[in-house]
């Protein structure tokens, strides 16, 4: 095999697929590689969204878009103005994937699977002559005057143009770092939280719209908030853990949670609802029925954790009863002592420093002809198909920046 190409991609996931498919639709002419160091490419589309892929999400507004991007909000601006998610979807339903909308905005292939996501790039990358090299571990990239030069653990490869879309991996940002990269040390960004209390103990399963705080911190978010056997996750808990990133590392995953079950209200507000309840339900025991919308399972534990029997009845709670109540339904405190992985969707805070890129072309400033896209710099976003069309529309820009530059 020729190992001479115009452009090589180094990654085999969703931007590397996305930027080869791209540039060699603007240009047939270029002869294009791809080398991933696994056997399988493509792993983590297989993966998300529980094997469905999350392929975007419908926030079709740049600037409403880029509010879920912890690190990146500023500078994928201009990039999502050239490509978001309604570029993302006339892309994929242009080659034969349509996809459909969920109540909460995550979009997915209207087959729920992620083999159709696969199946459209590798039919796209065979009619496009692109070469996908499995095994292909970099060990050094060198840069003279007029072309890149790649060592793999396999043979040595050639060309004009690299584009890096190697996600999270030391080794590769290593490698950056020595030709005069700034790296942005990694940090994990979506995580869930563990949690040993005994007011959620047999509570696996149940969920609540609540907001949660970090103590001692500006850090905090709502959403819904998931109890499982470990601790708390949900759509709430990442969103804190990815805002949180850095600050949490800091605090080596020890540190106490403020937790309001009842999202928006106020212990003042609550306390006088419960006052309300005390004679509207005077007969009846408390611990029986939720009076908010959230499980009787969850409504129980926190009647008991207030010091709360049982058979009390309404009308027998005490004004400290009652203002224990309302500081467990609304800052009831947990101590958080380490994370686990979210599922299998394993992202990270920290890359390349954006400082050191150009996002109209996502050239870096540093190397000239060197292309970065996805998570390889210091992007990431919240659960929901975020990360993902950050990989599309930096894969889509650096496709552009070489059919324009070649």
């Amino acid at each position: 095999m020729n190992s001479k190409y115009d452009i090589i991609i180094v990654g085999g996931g969703a931007a590397g697929f996305f930027s080869a498919i791209n540039i060699v639709e603007n240009d047939p002419k270029l002869r294009v590689a791809i080398l991933e160091r696994g056997k399988e490419v493509l792993g983590k589309v297989r993966i998300s969204g529980g094997g469905r892929c999350n392929v975007t999400h419908a926030c079709f507004v740049p600037d409403d878009l880029v509010k879920f991007y912890p690190r990146g909000e500023k500078e994928l601006r201009g990039p999502f103005h050239q490509f978001c998610s309604g570029d993302t979807i006339e892309w994929f339903e242009r080659n034969g994937v349509a996809l459909k909308i969920e109540d909460d905005g995550r979009m997915f292939p209207v087959s729920n699977s992620s083999q159709t996501i696969i199946d459209c790039f590798m039919a796209s990358v065979k009619k496009l002559g692109i070469d996908v090299l499995t095994g292909q571990s970099v060990q050094n990239i060198f840069k003279s005057e007029t072309y890149w030069k790649v060592e793999t653990s396999h043979e040595t490869f050639a060309c004009k143009k690299l584009v890096m879309t190697t996600g999270s991996n030391p080794k590769i940002w290593e490698m950056l770092r020595d030709l005069g990269h700034s790296i942005i040390d990694p940090v994990p960004s979506l995580f869930t939280f563990n949690i040993k209390d005994a007011r959620i103990k047999d509570l696996m399963g149940v969920s609540a719209l609540a907001s949660v705080k970090v103590k001692n911190s500006k850090l905090e978010a709502s959403g819904p908030l998931l109890i499982t056997h470990w601790g708390m996750s949900g759509p709430g808990i990442l969103r804190l853990s990815a805002w949180g990133a850095r600050e949490l590392s800091d605090k080596k995953y020890h540190f106490a949670i403020q937790v309001n079950w009842l999202h928006d209200k106020t212990q003042e507000e609550t306390l006088s609802l419960l006052k309300e309840l005390k004679i509207e339900h005077s007969r009846k025991a408390v611990s029986k029925k939720s009076p908010f919308e959230f499980p009787n399972r969850l409504w129980e534990s926190i009647v008991l954790a207030s010091g709360i029997t049982a058979e009390t009845k309404w009308a027998d709670l005490t004004k400290n009863q009652l203002t224990d109540l309302a500081s467990q339904l609304t800052n009831a405190e947990f101590q958080v002592n380490g994370k686990s992985t979210f599922k299998e969707e394993f992202v990270t805070a920290g890359g390349i420093d954006l400082r050191e890129i150009n996002f109209k072309t996502m050239e870096s400033k540093i190397l000239p002809s060197l292309y970065l896209a996805g998570e390889i710099v210091n992007i990431d976003a919240i659960t929901g198909g975020f990360n993902f069309q950050n990989a599309w529309t930096s894969g889509f820009i650096v496709a552009n920046s070489i059919a324009i530059g070649k």
